[in-house]
């Protein structure tokens, strides 16, 4: 991957809700994200990683918007937007595209799927309506015309899945964010999708900010990773690297918990144990030691920096994995319980 200057950058991005409580004894904030950073090329695919209730929907609405920042900041080529109020990300939105996790639930289930593709050309004022405009757009998914009359409900998972990447690449947007793309699929219509994305890289040089806990989809697709647990950023790197030697123990147990087609490689026990703790009751110093086999009484009481490492890599945890010695970086220290 040429190295380019960033699409879109997301620095120290932080999202909190209100605590929830009687008037009278009012909580303090849950942190859903805790500044996270994180970089987006022209061409480049990022998969943002972790179990559920990690963050990893949170950081893509954030990203575009539709969830309110309570700080960092987002630059646009190189631009920073002065606010997050919804005037400023009106302009990325037009660079943007959101890919839902269930693509039927985001249809107008009265509409059919020709006009909803046309829709979003007629409302930006991007690009032609005509039928055969929209015809050629279906094409570019692997969706025939008689496609174009049919009603949501219609349509298989395989086939609402690229009818969404069709409306999504209505407006030609240079950044597509898709939350789990592959969910419900079967595996065969899974790469079929994957490649699709590889098509629209290859063709019109579009980013994707992948948002997933499917390691398949990571080999497959992914330039870069990002780790996250509980709403903190604990590896990210290329690809290739962080997927053959992972640094933090968290990343080590994904990788573990990943099926494998073969009944005689069974695992005497789980790769990671415990539950996700809440985020209205973090662990003190580093928030995954209470799963961590790896777990000193450093962890529990410090937490841990996000530190700089060869080739980009970066890693948050005291006590990591074999590999390169790590550089603490500049600003980028986690925030204490």
């Amino acid at each position: 991957m040429r190295e380019q200057p960033p699409l879109i950058e997301a620095d120290r991005l932080s999202v909190d809700v209100p605590g929830r409580g009687l008037p009278f004894l009012r909580r303090a904030p849950l942190s859903i994200l805790a500044e996270v950073s994180l970089t987006v090329r022209p061409g480049e695919i990022v998969c943002l990683i972790g179990e559920s209730g990690s963050g990893k929907t949170t950081f893509g609405r954030a990203l575009l918007g539709l969830v309110r920042p309570s700080s960092g900041r987002i630059e646009v080529d190189g631009v920073p937007l002065p606010d997050f109020s919804a005037r400023s990300f009106r302009a990325l939105r037009r660079q943007a595209a959101l890919l839902f996790q269930d693509p039927v639930s985001s249809f107008n289930p009265r509409q059919r799927i020709g006009a909803m593709m046309a829709e979003p050309r007629a409302i930006a004022g991007v690009g032609s309506t005509r039928l055969a405009d929209i015809v050629a757009l279906a094409g570019q998914v692997g969706l025939s015309e008689r496609f174009l009359a049919r009603f949501p409900h219609a349509l298989s998972g395989g086939q609402a899945r690229r009818a969404a990447v069709a409306r999504a690449l209505s407006v030609t947007p240079r950044l597509i964010v898709a939350d789990e793309p592959t969910a419900g699929l079967d595996v065969s219509v899974q790469g079929g999708v994957l490649n699709l994305f590889l098509d629209i890289r290859e063709q019109h040089d579009t980013a994707f900010l992948l948002i997933t806990h499917n390691l398949s989809v990571v080999r497959h697709i992914a330039d870069r990773i990002v780790i996250l647990y509980l709403g903190r950023v604990v590896e990210s790197g290329r690809a290739d690297d962080v997927l053959r030697a992972p640094r933090h123990p968290y990343t080590r147990a994904l990788l573990d918990s990943e099926p494998v087609p073969d009944p005689t490689r069974r695992r005497a026990e789980p790769p990671v144990i415990g539950e996700v703790p809440s985020i209205a009751r973090r662990p003190a110093g580093c928030e995954f030691h209470t799963r961590c086999p790896r777990a000193q009484p450093r962890c529990r009481s410090e937490a841990p920096v996000l530190a700089d490492e060869a080739g980009g890599r970066q890693v948050a945890c005291h006590f990591p994995l074999p590999g390169a010695v790590s550089i603490p970086a500049p600003g980028r220290r986690m925030a204490k319980s």
